[in-house]
């Protein structure tokens, strides 16, 4: 299988901040270095110093739309069965009160001083931003709205892109743990492979069609549970707000049933 890594991404400080959807894969990714987290590196080191960091993780999934209104955030350790390395990471960057209401104002989402910073968003953080000195901020999935409504959400969110704040969402587009083939960790079914195929074809081309992906032969073996999928429908309304698609930051397979494509708005 081919593997394509990450493309060069300079984006010159007078540039409204890109949009970034993260293929975060094992929690283990924030100890490692691996061609996936360099290009998360990668991405981070050249782009403008955002004023913060509005994170869709996919592992922050509750009934409402809710936004973490605290000034210093705790790092949450929400898996089990990992090192003991893993649960000592700490990614103590600030809060921002003030730009949580801003968020609030723009899509209605209710201020949360209860969650903080789940794996999702540090795992992938502590790569890009690893001086964790940008404020950083996690926006919950409401488990009960629709495809085209989560699409809707970051349409609406894209303007904060002109106001410092990096959009960035982090999931995985393929993400069946239930199918994980340990003897293949860079490879993929072959379902798995189509769907995250189509998924980077109207990604690249027509990402308001992502929603359509529900209809997909290979949806159910691919997409078990939504919460891992979700956060990409959030760059992907950035994409239709921009009118323009999204690109592929880098991309591959882990252990069969995982993509670990990342895709970047510019």
């Amino acid at each position: 299988m081919a593997r394509r890594g990450c493309a060069a991404y300079i984006v010159p400080m007078t540039q409204t901040l890109p949009a970034v959807f993260f293929g975060h894969g094992s929690p283990m990714n924030a100890l490692e270095r691996n061609r996936y987290t360099e290009a998360w590196r990668t991405f981070g080191e050249s782009i403008p110093r955002p004023r913060a960091i509005l994170m869709v993780s996919a592992h922050w999934l509750r009934d409402g739309t809710r936004v973490t209104a605290t000034a210093k955030p705790r790092t949450i350790y929400d898996f089990n069965g990992f090192p003991p390395e893993l649960s000592a990471v700490r990614y103590d960057a600030p809060g921002a009160p003030e730009v949580a209401r801003e968020v609030a104002d723009r899509v209605g989402a209710t201020p949360d001083t209860s969650w903080g910073l789940d794996h999702g968003t540090w795992s992938v953080l502590v790569h890009a931003f690893p001086k964790a000195d940008v404020p950083v901020l996690q926006l919950s999935l409401d488990a009960k709205k629709s495809f085209a409504e989560h699409l809707e959400l970051g349409a609406r969110l894209a303007p904060l892109r002109e106001k410092g704040i990096l959009l960035a969402a982090s999931g995985n587009v393929v993400h069946n743990l239930y199918r994980m083939n340990w003897q293949q960790p860079d490879a993929a079914f072959d379902w798995a492979r189509q769907f995250d195929e189509e998924a980077r074809r109207l990604m690249t081309t027509a990402p308001a069609d992502v929603v359509k992906l529900a209809g997909h032969a290979d949806y159910h073996l691919s997409v078990p549970t939504p919460e891992h999928f979700l956060p990409l429908l959030y760059i992907a309304g950035v994409a239709k707000a921009a009118g323009r698609p999204a690109e592929v930051l880098v991309d591959g397979y882990a252990m069969g049933s995982l993509s670990m494509t990342a895709y970047t708005v510019p």
